[in-house]
């Protein structure tokens, strides 16, 4: 069993997963609390789970252990939930290079484990260190310059389908969600309520509890709702981390050079030496049915209307939208998702741009650029075209591309494939290209989904041809694609070529 800190816009359905499969959940907040007649705890969690920055899956760290017990739950929600390791996950220790200086803070180029730098790569289960991380000049105390060697620490991590930088600091601090460890002396109170504060600043003594020599006690928030017992075991941890860091990095807590940034030898260059991974990490990506069975799990617990998570995933106004709606009345739970109405509310409309974000089974994500928003229909098809520029061919058609040829693509809300038909000036087909993915999720900005390799094309002269089966292969042998999503691609692709 593990304990679990569950936030975000998946947290309701999580939370129902994780009671059933017997699992805890603490530190819960109120409306969590409100929904479940569970007994939640505030013990210091074993794993973090929570909603990604673009809302379209979740990140999840803590004891190795506890995460492995999770992580089927989590990909567990329907056959596109996809899942990578996370190898920056918060707390963990990396040595870098600053590469570049920005306004705000400093680009570092992060170290795999034998000190050269990261390539990102890495196969599933073993990654490298991640190629970059961003370094805040708040969170470091010394200047740092560009081919500066620096030992940082991660604070929050960033889903591999981002374009985002994991966080760094240069200051290293341990500990969870009741109480953290910092160099420097005294006691810290991160809680607003005075009388609150002056008794957690008491606590401990109260404890008899000291943190190790050149460290300090911080206080969170969530502390304040603590008992002494769960205090106790916050601290305690805490205190077994700040040991466990200082002697995989030789920090010595004291605020000199290793205490995180500059750990250097005597030719002033980074010193070899062991990195500290306290947790384990791993980032997953929920695709549309995914969403609706984590809909079902939510609707265990409260009221739900059809599309709940694919809506909350498009846009924070939308997702307000939703609990406006829920909370003015109770859906049916067999109604069909209202696609014309989401679509009418909050895009995408004719006329829009809207990018086509090409995901890949590795965790990589490649926008195809925009297109122009042609048509909206009730049933989900959302048609786009983009005008093409000239030189080389279109892929896998062997037909040149042409200036003034124009790509039109159909979306369809739901369906795991979708066309693109290639047309000239006069409005020729030149062919076209059937994409088999996990199915489309048309949000007012972009068209999301997975791509999984196999693809089926009809070139002008009306043969049909499928190709990159090897690819999909490849894919379920690297342990990118699971075998049941690569079944399903495998069947839709016969399905199409024998419709074509």
């Amino acid at each position: 069993m593990a304990r679990a800190r569950v936030r975000g816009i998946y947290a309701t359905a999580l939370t129902a997963r994780l009671l059933d499969d017997g699992h805890e959940v603490v530190d819960a907040s109120p409306p969590i609390r409100r929904r479940f007649e569970a007994e939640f705890g505030t013990e210091p969690p074993d794993v973090r789970i929570e909603t990604s920055a673009d809302r379209q899956g979740v990140g999840a760290s803590g004891d190795p252990d506890a995460l492995d017990a999770v992580r089927g739950l989590l990909t567990g929600a329907g056959r596109d939930a996809l899942a990578w390791p996370d190898p920056t996950p918060p707390g963990t220790v990396l040595d870098g290079e600053v590469t570049e200086t920005l306004g705000g803070g400093a680009v570092v180029d992060l170290r795999a484990d034998d000190g050269r730098p990261g390539d990102g790569g890495g196969a599933r289960g073993a990654p490298a260190a991640a190629a970059e991380g961003y370094l805040p000049y708040g969170g470091v105390d010394a200047r740092v310059e560009t081919g500066d060697p620096v030992r940082v620490q991660v604070r929050e991590s960033a889903a591999p389908w981002t374009d985002r930088r994991p966080e760094l600091a240069g200051r290293l601090r341990v500990g969870g969600d009741l109480v953290a460890l910092e160099p420097g002396s005294g006691t810290r109170v991160d809680v607003r309520d005075d009388e609150a504060a002056r008794e957690l600043a008491g606590m401990l003594d109260l404890l008899d509890l000291d943190p190790p020599a050149g460290w300090r006690a911080v206080w969170r928030p969530p502390a304040v709702d603590a008992d002494t017992e769960a205090l106790t075991t916050g601290l305690d941890a805490a205190v077994e981390a700040a040991e466990g860091l200082r002697a995989a990095t030789g920090a010595d807590g004291e605020g000199g050079a290793d205490d995180g940034l500059g750990v250097l030898d005597e030719r002033g260059r980074l010193r070899d030496a062991p990195l500290a991974a306290p947790n384990a990490g791993v980032w997953v990506w929920f695709g549309r049915e995914s969403r609706g069975g984590l809909d079902d799990a939510r609707r265990t617990a409260t009221a739900t209307m059809p599309g709940h998570h694919r809506v909350k995933a498009g846009s924070s106004d939308a997702s307000a939208g939703v609990d406006l709606a829920e909370a003015l009345c109770a859906p049916a739970a067999d109604a069909e998702f209202p696609f014309a109405v989401v679509a009418d509310a909050f895009g995408p409309r004719e006329g829009d741009a809207l990018r086509i974000d090409h995901g890949k089974p590795d965790g990589r994500l490649i926008t195809l650029g925009e297109a122009t928003v042609t048509g909206v229909d009730a049933d989900g098809t959302v048609t786009v075209e983009r005008e093409m520029s000239g030189g080389g061919t279109y892929d896998g058609l062997g037909v040149d591309r042409e200036a003034g040829d124009v790509a039109e693509t159909s979306l369809k809300e739901g369906r795991w494939w979708y066309p693109t038909t290639y047309r000239g000036r006069d409005g020729a087909v030149r062919g076209t290209y059937v994409n088999v993915c996990t199915p489309v999720e048309v949000f007012p900005d972009a068209a999301r989904y997975v791509d999984l390799h196999v693809d089926v094309m009809k070139h002008p002269d009306g043969t049909v041809e499928r190709v990159d089966d090897d690819e999909l292969a490849e894919s379920v042998a690297a342990g990118h694609t699971p075998e049941p999503l690569a079944e399903k691609a495998r069947s839709v692709a016969s399905a199409l070529e024998n419709a074509l």
